[in-house]
């Protein structure tokens, strides 16, 4: 079912995320998969409906930095400067993962990776649906990330209980992904984001 993002799709998305549903929506960068991603049998559900291996882990959003906590563990000095200084924006960043996440969601590697999007309307939708959506990209794995609400729908025909359509992606990369959960930043995908962006950080 595809819907025109509004506040009334907004409230069905958060009335199916919190009965352990999946929607699907567009992000700061492509198309997402959302679930409640501290329900691990909504999180399975998207590993099955992408065919994702069993040892990678998913990204979550978040709508407010007050979210954070309830992810990453004991962050990094770092962390802290990082998110502060570069979010809101198309920067995933990884940290410790709390003890009691769902094995689903961090595929056993004790790590979390976290965005808070730039972009309000995302922010809002994430903040209906409880301030945290899983957003692993909504394609079957190995495929090109979905760009509009249709092509969500053509690579799910079945499994997904909503499809909000918030318009053509206009992003052409996706997040940058920079690993915080050790000593030294690592550069895990350069996408958005420039590594030049981030050379104060880098070696």
């Amino acid at each position: 079912m595809i819907r025109s993002d509004s506040q009334t799709a907004q409230s069905e998305a958060a009335r199916i995320i919190s009965t352990g549903g999946v929607i699907a929506f567009r992000t700061d960068t492509f198309y997402g998969l959302g679930a409640d991603p501290l329900n691990s049998a909504a999180v399975a559900k998207i590993r099955k409906l992408k065919g994702r291996e069993d040892n990678k882990p998913i990204l979550v959003l978040i709508s407010d930095m007050d979210q954070l906590d309830r992810f990453v563990g004991e962050k990094s000095g770092i962390f802290g400067l990082v998110a502060v200084g570069h979010w809101p924006a198309p920067l995933t960043l990884i940290g410790p993962a709390r003890p009691e996440l769902p094995l689903e969601l961090t595929a056993g590697s004790n790590t979390i990776g976290v965005r808070l999007p730039d972009d309000e309307n995302v922010r809002a939708l994430t903040r209906a649906c409880g301030g945290a959506l899983t957003a692993t990209s909504a394609n079957v794995s190995g495929e090109p990330p979905a760009r509009t609400a249709k092509e969500v729908e053509e690579y799910f025909p079945t499994g997904i209980d909503l499809i909000i359509d918030g318009g053509e992606v206009t992003a052409t990369e996706p997040s940058t992904v920079l690993d915080l959960s050790e000593a030294e930043p690592r550069l895990v995908r350069e996408g958005a984001i420039p590594r030049a962006a981030l050379r104060d950080l880098l070696k």
